[in-house]
Formats: C-alpha cells, sequence, structure tokens
C-alpha cells in the first residue's frame, strides 16, 4: 500500500450508490489495512445531520462486519456537509474542509459531474487533487471528447478515474493470470482455434426504481457502452509487458481502436428489447412500460445484444458477442469461450462430439471447461466432463479494488480518457439504427430468457 490521498470527499453522499456500494467496498479496504489513515467527508443535497451520516456510514460499514484501527478512526472524524457543488462559493466550503491530499468520488448524475468539473475550473483547489467519475462518461463520442478536455484542464490525466467497477472484479483480473501464465491456453487464443466469445450479464432484477437513470440509458449504454466492452478488451488485448497503468491500459486501448461492429451492419449485428409484465420465482413484474417514471415513448431496450469484430491479426473474422438484459428469468454471468471442433475424431469413437467450452463466471467467481473424455462405462463411447474451480463469492471487492486504485494513485483499473470515447465510437452505429427504429425493439415476457425467435449465445 502505498497512500496519496489522505481525504476522501463524497459528492452526492446521500444518494444510493455511496450508502450500498461506496461505503461497504471502503469498509472492505479499511479492515483489510488497519493502517491506512483516512478522512472521509460526504457532501450531498438533502440536510442531513452529522449524526445522520455517522449512522449511514455505521450501518453501511455493519454490512461487511468491518472492523480495526482504520475504521475506528474514519468513523471518529468523518462529517457530513449540505451543499450544491456546483456552486463555485459552496464547493470551495467543502474543498477547505479536506485536509492533506484529497480526492473527489462524483456519486453524482452524469450531467451533474459535469456541471461540477466545470465549477472547479472557477475554484482554487488542493495540489494533487484525484477526481473519480462514475459512468457513463458522456453520451456520444463528441461530449465524451468535450468531458475529458474539461478534467485536462484540472488535473493530469494519471489523476483521473473514470470508474467502471467491472475492472475492480477479481474474476475479471483473473483473466490476466488465466490467460498469461498458462501456456496451455495464450497458443490457442486467437481466431484460428476460438470459434466464438460470448459476454452474458443477465439479471433477474427490473428497474427497481431507478428510472431516472436508466430511462434514459437503457440496457446498451448502462451495460454493453460501459462494463462489457472494457471486459471484451482484457479478454482481446496482446500480452502486456507489465500490469502497470501505461502498459495494461495501452494494450486494451488498442483492442478498442480495432473493434466495429460485425460486418459494419447495425441491423445484422445488433437486437434489442423490452420485458412486458411476468414473474420471475414467484415475483410479479409488472411491464417495462408501466413501471413507474418510464417514458414508454422513448423506446428505451432492457435486454440488448451486439456482435463485434476485432480487426486485428489475432482475432479477423471472428464474432465477440455482448449481451446484457433486466428481468430476465435466469440469471447468467459469465464469459463463454467456445473453440473450434476437434480437427479430427478418430472413427470408432462414439457418442457426441461436442467443443471444447470456458466458461469464465462472475459472482460468484468461478471457472469451468467442458471437455469430451472417454465414458466410465464403455472405453470408446466420447461423454462430456467439466473440470471447475472455484475462486470466491468476490462479494463488494469491486469497489473495494477501485477505491484502492482512487486512494494510492493507481488508475490501472479505471478507464482511461481515450478509451471512453473508443466505446462510444464502437457503438455509434447501433444508437443511430435504433434512434431511426432500422433495429425492431421487441418484446419478452419478465422471467424468460428473452425474444422466443432470439437464438441463445453462449
Amino acid at each position: 500500500m502505498t497512500q496519496r490521498v489522505d481525504t476522501l470527499l463524497i459528492f452526492g453522499a446521500s444518494g444510493d450508490l455511496t450508502a450500498r456500494l461506496l461505503l461497504p467496498g471502503l469498509a472492505q479496504l479499511l479492515t483489510a489495512q488497519p493502517e491506512r489513515r483516512l478522512r472521509l467527508i460526504g457532501a450531498g443535497g438533502l440536510d442531513w445531520s452529522d449524526e445522520k451520516w455517522h449512522g449511514v456510514v455505521t450501518t453501511s460499514f455493519a454490512e461487511v462486519q468491518a472492523s480495526g484501527a482504520a475504521v475506528d478512526d474514519l468513523l471518529k472524524s468523518t462529517q457530513y456537509v449540505k451543499a450544491d457543488v456546483t456552486d463555485p462559493g459552496e464547493l470551495t466550503r467543502v474543498l477547505g474542509l479536506a485536509t492533506g491530499t484529497p480526492a473527489i468520488y462524483f456519486a453524482l448524475p452524469p450531467a451533474v459531474a459535469a456541471a461540477v468539473v466545470t465549477t472547479l475550473q472557477k475554484v482554487d483547489f488542493p495540489a494533487g487533487l484525484t477526481l473519480a467519475l462514475e459512468k457513463p462518461f458522456g453520451v456520444d463520442v463528441p461530449s465524451a471528447v468535450a468531458l475529458n478536455a474539461e478534467l485536462a484542464k484540472l488535473v493530469p490525466e494519471n489523476q483521473i478515474h473514470r470508474v467502471d467497477h467491472f475492472l475492480g472484479r477479481s474474476t475479471v483480473f483473473n483473466i490476466l493470470g488465466l490467460r498469461f501464465a498458462n501456456r496451455i491456453f495464450e497458443p490457442l487464443w486467437n481466431s484460428e482455434h476460438i470459434a466464438q466469445i460470448d459476454v452474458v450479464y443477465d439479471e433477474q432484477l427490473g428497474l427497481e426504481g431507478r428510472a431516472g437513470y436508466y430511462d434514459k440509458a437503457g440496457a446498451l449504454v448502462d451495460m454493453i457502452q460501459s462494463h462489457l466492452l472494457q471486459v471484451m478488451a482484457v479478454l482481446a488485448m496482446e500480452p502486456p509487458a507489465t500490469l502497470g497503468q501505461d502498459d495494461l491500459r495501452d494494450a486494451k486501448e488498442l483492442v478498442l481502436r480495432a473493434t466495429h461492429l460485425w460486418h459494419d451492419d447495425p441491423k445484422v449485428a445488433s437486437r434489442r428489447a423490452r420485458y412486458t409484465a411476468g414473474s420471475i420465482d414467484g415475483r410479479e413484474l409488472p411491464s417495462y412500460a408501466d413501471e413507474q417514471g418510464v417514458d414508454p415513448a422513448r423506446e428505451t431496450e432492457t435486454l440488448a445484444e451486439v456482435t463485434l469484430e476485432v480487426q486485428t491479426w489475432r482475432w479477423k473474422g471472428m464474432p465477440i458477442t455482448l449481451r446484457s438484459g433486466k428481468a430476465i428469468g435466469q440469471r447468467r454471468r459469465e464469459i463463454v469461450v467456445t473453440f473450434k471442433p476437434a480437427q479430427q475424431v478418430p472413427v470408432g469413437l462414439t457418442g457426441e462430439s461436442s467443443p471444447t467450452v470456458l466458461r469464465i463466471f462472475l459472482a460468484p467467481d468461478a471457472m469451468s471447461l467442458e471437455i469430451d473424455i472417454n465414458g466410465p462405462g464403455d472405453p470408446y463411447e466420447l461423454e462430456r466432463a467439466s473440470l471447475e474451480a472455484t475462486f470466491g463469492d468476490g462479494q463488494l471487492l469491486a469497489y473495494r479494488e477501485v477505491l484502492a486504485g482512487i486512494l494510492d494513485g493507481d488508475p490501472t483499473l479505471s478507464v482511461r480518457g481515450d478509451s471512453a470515447v473508443e466505446g462510444w465510437r464502437i457503438l455509434a452505429p447501433a444508437i443511430a439504427a435504433w434512434a431511426a427504429d432500422e433495429v425492431p425493439l421487441e418484446q419478452y415476457p419478465a422471467g424468460s430468457e428473452g425474444p422466443a425467435d432470439w437464438t441463445p449465445i453462449g
């Protein structure tokens, strides 16, 4: 641990993100590193007392059984201030509460975060300030480029953390070890041996009261643009020389720069749908269009699927499909690598011969390698077997790792500015085609696996 930040300022501290994810992640980090000393200041729009704030922090910390000297020290000093941080005077007041080197975590809607970035340019702020922004970063290529330019007026790129908590997941980071530390995989990790890769993140949850944000974003922006493209980049990148921030982020950026929609045709390479009324595990869900706060005229999708090609020597001609949906009957959080069939199965072996499949599961963290072997009964008959490994549940470790990077000045697990722009560039044709109704918005009952005519992936 090389601590760089002394004070963590959370803007939007009275919001759901802070209590549900940031504070438990911070609690885990402090419990694991009792020597760390950190001051925590929350700023929000609600008129909370310090006592109210202390109760929120204490409750969130208790959820992960936080304890130790670092936790005790933070709880003694943490405070809350009601402030409109888009106002220069109030922003100056909040910044004045920080001691040592501060970091600002923008737990705010994107438009408000962008406004604060502009306001920061009008005030004095401490040297070494670190900025951490949640996704989505911009709403398209021009806005992402513009926001990058505004941030560059404040601090250097390595002091900007564009947070993607998926990159903090231990499983995603384990992909690096799986690929590059095992000779059995890396020589085969290309389109000559792999038929397709699918990254699926389907959840049983519906809208869950998030209409204010989600109805303007949808599954394509909320999950695929913000997260799954980054996972794909780790899967497809060339071996970096080191796991340092520059080498790792350079390798991801080269993948994204070479990525295009399959055949550059959004009508062929993308699909969208939204859920209608249904039930999941006995829980009744209304149609998405009837959810509180939803504007049905927006035609926001709750299930998105895009097929991409990374146009490099390693991956040319191989499809990579990214899919994410809400209100799906079975939760699926996995990366599926399907290898090409065996070149020749000797005559005399019977039973079904299927391609080898590597599955990497996200939360709980695990992997399986599905292969054909000779059955225990008839030695000439092939049967399916699965070699499995469990990495652990990874509960809340994503934000723990994200916060560790922010506090220690290591942006390795954050998204670099140019990569944030590439994410919008890759999906821009699909976004435009969907807006023009060139790709139909299909429907699926909540609790199903998606529209009946969609071919299952992975």
